[in-house]
């Protein structure tokens, strides 16, 4: 049998490492999220810096919510600036671009841009929230090019996940001085987070052929203060480079924005949608509220 060239070796393994690349970044929308009974909101801002930091995250982006500016919550987003990270746009309001339709979003969203243009560590990346870029092509369109006009990039997401509920559930439980088991919450969030990683990357795989530079949706919410540390050295333990949002958005996907309406879920599902995969296949199974109930229960996190 011939042997292959040194060269043609070479490009084998440098192609596989480019199919497989296992990085990923994160970011955290909503921030500064007012405070819970779980936790102050400047307790959740200095545990979520204490951790990133101890782990020696490259970066992280806090797409904010800018109606939560005020005196105090100012303070947060100075800290995270301080602290090395990065601030972007997630609206003013934080309704939907469909609801809205294109000019009452857009003033919306310049309304935020007003607030947070000359925030420190400021980067022009806008986020939709709920992911929805508009009811139809025709607005998606038009909110689309008036931002970009506005100097903004897609602050896009390929894994989404539903800690938002599971932090709210844990939100829950302390309102209601119910006590919570921290080691048993710790786990059922990494491995459901996990999960959902595993999965997108495999739709990855599935509609691009290769492993993209993620982009992970979190929120600045209690869950992600107490165990993000424990989640990021999962993903390392398992293979995966946490990276900057900068770095994930330089991406050639940056560049592909399918024209259909299906983009609600993140720009992995938007593009294997236009490539004829049905939407009941695009969500990972804890991407809905009676799932996590039901798992958030036998993963007895929570007693009387």
């Amino acid at each position: 049998m011939p042997r292959l060239p040194v060269i043609a070796i070479l490009a084998l393994l440098f192609t596989s490492s480019l199919c497989h690349a296992r990085e990923i970044a994160l970011t955290f929308d909503d921030a500064p999220t007012p405070d819970s009974a779980l936790m102050t909101g400047a307790e959740r801002s200095q545990r979520l810096i204490a951790a990133l930091l101890k782990a020696t995250v490259p970066d992280a982006l806090f797409f904010v919510k800018a109606d939560y500016i005020n005196q105090d919550t100012q303070k947060r987003l100075t800290q995270y600036s301080a602290a090395g990270f990065h601030l972007a746009n997630h609206s003013y309001s934080h309704q939907s671009a469909g609801a809205l339709g294109p000019l009452d979003y857009l003033a919306d969203a310049y309304k935020a841009h007003l607030l947070l243009k000359t925030q420190d560590n400021f980067l022009p990346y806008h986020r939709f929230p709920y992911l929805n870029c508009g009811k139809d092509n025709s607005s998606i369109l038009a909110i689309r090019q008036s931002l970009s006009e506005l100097g903004y990039k897609d602050g896009y997401v390929t894994v989404g996940t539903f800690d938002w509920y599971i932090s709210s559930l844990l939100t829950k439980a302390a309102e209601e001085n119910q006590t919570i088991d921290y080691n048993n919450a710790k786990k059922f969030y990494v491995e459901t987070l996990y999960e959902a990683i595993e999965f997108y990357d495999a739709l990855a795989q599935k509609a691009l052929g290769r492993s993209p530079k993620h982009v992970m949706l979190l929120h600045e919410n209690d869950a992600a203060a107490l165990f993000i540390g424990d989640l990021i050295a999962h993903l390392r333990s398992k293979g995966w480079k946490v990276i900057s949002p900068q770095d994930a958005y330089q991406d050639p996907i940056a560049h592909n924005f399918p024209n259909i309406i299906y983009h609600k879920q993140n720009k992995l599902a938007a593009i294997a949608n236009s490539k004829g995969v049905p939407e009941s296949t695009l969500f990972h199974v804890s991407e809905n509220i009676e799932y996590i109930d039901t798992a958030f229960t036998a993963a007895d996190i929570v007693g009387k």
